[in-house]
């Protein structure tokens, strides 16, 4: 735990370098030595939560002088303080928060064949994959996998819409169709243009749930694996739903009927 913080301010130092990288590359991540950057003391409260180790904190001079977030900060190995304006340059939100950590991307435990599970095929939208992420966490989803073409799962933007929902999941992402041979689940996918109601069906637990690209759905080589294919009721008439929406109606739905 560290008791007092190095003051920077040159917009050179090693640790702002760090920090535009890991928002203008959302996906480097997945390169040895390059860090992930969490903004917003939810987020941080989160990655210690889940016994995450934080790298370093940087956050603004005004923060320090907070004792909650004095006390969250000390949580890192190495504590940055930094001039509010210079916080604010390289904040990637529209309300720029005043603390934020480097953090090294957690490891993926192995992947397992009997847990709730999401399987995201290529979804597009980060704040779709982010919203996901947190409905699958507070729906007892244990792991999500991301087939390749999928957005980052780590890149900021999904971080910033998964609001801590990442430290819950064992996540695992860049995954060929093959890949998904050892999860011998159930999968069920949803699709409006099928007959079966979601509603009405008999669901397998625990299944693998797949949500499919934005525009084009779920793939015809995934779908052919399917259990089961569902479609939601939507009595307002309205072509399909938002895939984030629809991730999270059926999820409660599998949970109402385990309870």
């Amino acid at each position: 735990m560290t008791s007092e913080p190095l003051r920077i301010g040159s917009r050179d130092n090693v640790a702002l370098v760090q920090v535009r990288r890991a928002l203008r590359d959302g996906a480097g991540y997945r390169r040895k030595g390059f860090a992930l950057w969490l903004e917003g003391d939810h987020l941080l409260r989160a990655c210690v939560a889940r016994g995450h180790p934080m790298t370093q904190v940087l956050l603004t001079e005004a923060a320090w002088q907070q004792p909650a977030l004095r006390t969250l900060a000390q949580r890192a190995a190495r504590v940055l303080l930094l001039p509010d304006a210079l916080f604010k340059e390289f904040s990637a939100l529209e309300s720029p928060s005043s603390i934020g950590a480097l953090i090294q991307c957690p490891e993926a435990a192995a992947m397992r064949c009997d847990v709730p599970t999401v399987i995201l095929d290529r979804l597009q939208d980060a704040g779709n994959v982010g919203s996901i992420l947190r409905s699958a966490a507070a729906f007892g989803v244990r792991q999500v996998v991301a087939l390749s073409g999928t957005a980052a799962l780590w890149s900021p933007k999904v971080l910033r819409a998964g609001m801590g929902a990442h430290f819950s999941l064992s996540l695992h992402e860049g995954l060929t169709p093959d890949a998904l041979d050892t999860l011998t689940l159930p999968w069920v996918a949803t699709s409006s243009h099928t007959r079966d109601l979601l509603h009405e069906a008999t669901l397998p637990q625990p299944c693998a749930w797949v949500f499919g690209h934005e525009g084009q759905g779920v793939a015809q080589e995934i779908a052919r694996r399917c259990t089961l294919t569902l479609r939601i009721a939507q009595p307002g008439g309205e072509e399909s739903l938002n895939v984030a929406a629809a991730a999270a109606i059926c999820l409660h739905e599998a949970v109402r009927r385990r309870a």
